[in-house]
Parts: structure tokens; sequence; C-alpha cells
């Protein structure tokens, strides 16, 4: 068969398998991948899809491990005495408040790549205040989810790009910068939509009464050794790379969360790790895919031809088919299935920048029908039965930021070259 029949059915069983079966989307891509090589004359090929299967071990490593030290870290106290200091000290200015809530949201993301981390450990911690603090709870939910998506692409760690990079040959290199332009206008741009919107006058007291109570006076500063530890170590591997030893960042984790241990609360290691890896598992499974899903494309030459046509792809077509990502339902089936062909459509732009701009707007996904996996997390955490409710509140931000997102890429080049003046 040709390159675009083979496409054509693996998309059409993607689309079949996660809309009509709703099957998870990790299963659905690896029933695209095996019907792909069926139509392409491969029949079942162990060997590529078992290779692919372990193409995103690195990033599968770095979610588990990375889990497990966000488990760590808030049943020993830490994230929940970081959040209560958070707003005791920043409660005199709404907007530095809300701006410190959004980020703090965002770092769970940061340091795994999950979107669905920040929901469920650093969201839960302040979704008590931001309903006391009188924001409806729609609009609570819709705050948290937002700031998950930004989480989810913000540097160091960022799926989505690891994604697109790995079908592309693209090394994760030199994607601080361009992240943090994806990542940071639009968490300012929604803690000020949500601090002018939703926020009016509260009570300090009744908001921290609200909150877990902070256990900093009983252990004091070895409460935050493992969370000083990650962030010292991954930033000195980075910048004093003389003085860091690489020791990557799954054992990075593995350690901080081994470092947990006497400086907070009591916790049981092993059944936070059975947590972290269960919570965990659904994306694994769909990195699994993805990678099995990529191998396919290119045994069966449809990568190279997408590759090719791209090239010629009207202007005006490109960017309709950049705001097609966020309808796939998930961030990283948009990453790999469209992701990666429109890198090479925009073959002329900086392909740094133009892949961290296709981050934002893939991981816009994980928002969007049919599973909203983030609405209907932030739904459970404000009791709000109907989660397509909390879509609603973030549409306006959410159009804002894809709109962002696009002229990222047009403007790659420029973007690029200001990074390399302040950098």
């Amino acid at each position: 068969m040709s390159p675009e029949i083979i496409l054509l059915v693996m998309l059409i069983t993607f689309a079949v398998s996660v809309f009509a079966l709703r099957l998870p989307s990790g299963v659905s891509l690896m029933l695209a991948a095996i019907l792909g090589s069926f139509a392409g004359g491969h029949f079942f090929p162990v060997r590529h899809l078992a290779e692919g299967a372990f193409g995103f071990l690195e990033a599968i490593m770095i979610i588990a491990s990375a889990m497990i030290f966000m488990k760590v870290v808030n049943a020993s106290g830490a994230l929940g005495t970081i959040s209560y200091g958070i707003i005791k000290m920043f409660y005199r200015s709404p907007l530095v408040l809300m701006i410190v809530l959004c980020l703090f949201v965002m770092f769970p993301g940061m340091l795994t790549g999950l979107s669905s981390a920040c929901i469920l450990t650093t969201g839960a911690l302040i979704i008590p205040a931001l309903l006391a603090m009188g924001i409806e709870k729609k609009a609570a939910g819709s705050f948290i989810a937002i700031a998950a998506v930004l989480g989810e692409i913000a540097p160091p760690i960022s799926i989505p790009v690891m994604i697109i990079g790995g079908g592309v040959d693209m090394p994760y290199i030199g994607f601080n910068g361009p992240l943090l332009v994806a990542s940071m206008p639009a968490a300012l741009l929604t803690s000020v939509y949500f601090r002018y919107r939703y926020l009016g006058q509260f009570d300090i007291n009744e908001v921290l009464n609200k909150l877990d109570k902070p256990v900093y006076a009983e252990y004091r500063i070895k409460l935050f050794i493992p969370v000083i530890f990650i962030l010292v170590w991954l930033t000195g591997e980075q910048v004093f790379t003389q003085y860091f030893p690489h020791l990557g960042v799954p054992l990075i984790f593995i350690i901080g969360a081994l470092l947990g241990f006497g400086t907070g609360r009591k916790f049981n290691i092993l059944k936070l790790a059975e947590e972290a890896i269960k919570d965990a598992l659904p994306v694994m499974s769909i990195l699994v895919g993805v990678g099995m899903f990529l191998q396919i494309l290119t045994l069966t030459g449809v990568r190279g031809d997408l590759a090719v046509k791209a090239l010629y792809m009207p202007e005006e077509v490109k960017y309709l088919a950049a705001l097609v990502m966020p309808f796939f339902g998930s961030a990283y089936a948009a990453a790999s299935v469209i992701g990666v062909p429109l890198v090479f459509v925009f073959l002329g732009k900086n392909s740094i920048v133009v892949v961290s701009a296709l981050a934002l707007l893939a991981a816009m996904g994980d928002m969007m029908p049919p599973p909203s996996l983030l609405c209907a997390y932030a739904g459970q955490m404000v009791k709000e039965s109907n989660h397509f409710r909390i879509l609603k509140k973030s549409l306006p931000l959410l159009i804002l930021i894809g709109i962002f997102g696009l002229l990222m890429i047009y403007f790659a080049n420029d973007i690029n070259s200001f990074l390399k003046i302040i950098g």
C-alpha cells in the first residue's frame, strides 16, 4: 500500500479506538501501529514493535522516579508546608499570590513532565485555599487545570518535547529558554485573568484554617532537603558540569526520594511507590504506544513521505494543521501523531522554538474531550460532577494560549535571536 493509505489506516484505527471503543490512548496507539504494519506488508514485526516500545524508556523512567519523589515530599509534609507559607506570605498582594500559586501548581509538572501530577499533588493542596478565598469551584478547577497544562511543558522536563524530538531525531538539548517562553507568559496571563476575574476580598484566617497545618516548626530546614537536593543537582548538571557528575534524571529523583526519610512525617516508601506507579501507568503506556507508532511510521516509509510532502504544504494550511493538535484529547498522542510531521512543515523556522510551541499546543489536548482528563481530575478536586463546566470556564484562556503558540511558531526565528542575545 502507499504511505498515504498506511497513514490513513493508522489514524482511523487510533480514532475509532479512542472515540468509539473508548480504549486508552496507549492501547489505541499500539493497535494503530500493529494495523499499520499489516497495511504496509510487514505483518507482525515483533522486533520493531519491541524496539519502538522501548523508544521512550528514559522518559518512562523519569516519570516513574519523579512521581515517587513527588509522593514522598507530599507525604513528608513539605508540599503542604510550602503551600501554607506561600499564602501566608503573599496574601496582602493578591496578584503576586496568584502568580506564585500558579507556579506552585506547575512545579510537579516541571519535574515530571506530567500534567496529572500537578492536579493530584500541589493542585489538591491549594484547592481548599482557592475556595476559601471566594473563587467559585468551577473557576478554581479551571485554574489548576490550566496551570497543570503549563507545568507539563515548562522546563526542565517536557515529555511532549521529548516525544516530538524523538520522532525527528532531535536531542533534548537547548530547550530551557524556548520552553520558558512557551510557559511563563501564559502562566502570568493565567494568574492575571483569575486574579481580576474571580478573586475578591477574603479573610486570611479563614483561608489558613482550611489548609493542612505546616510542620516546619517540628522539622525545620531538613524538611526541604529532598526538594533542595533536586533543584541544586538538576541545575548543577546543566550549569556547573565540572562540579556535578552526571547521574541521570531518574537516579537524581530516586536519591531525592530516599533523602525524604527522617526529614518530615513518617511514610511507607513501598506503598508510596506503588501509588506513584499506579498513577503514572496510563501515561507510561501512552509512551510505549507512541514509540511503537513512530517505529512503524519509519518502517513503512510513512515518516519519510510525510517529511517530503510537508515541504510543499501551502503556507496558509500549515497553521491550521497546528491548531488541530489540541483536539486529540491527549498531549502525548498529539505530539506523536501531528507534532512530528509538523516539525518538517516548519523547517524554515528555528526547530527548537517550533517544537516548544507545538508542545504547548499539544499539552492543551489534556483538557479537551473526549477524555478531558485534567478537567475530570480538577472536577473531582472541587466536587464538580460535570467536568465540562470546568472546560467551559477555561476556554477563553485556552484560546489565547493557542494563539500565543501559533505566534511563537510564526516568530520562531526572532524568538531564537532574542534568546541568544539575553543568553
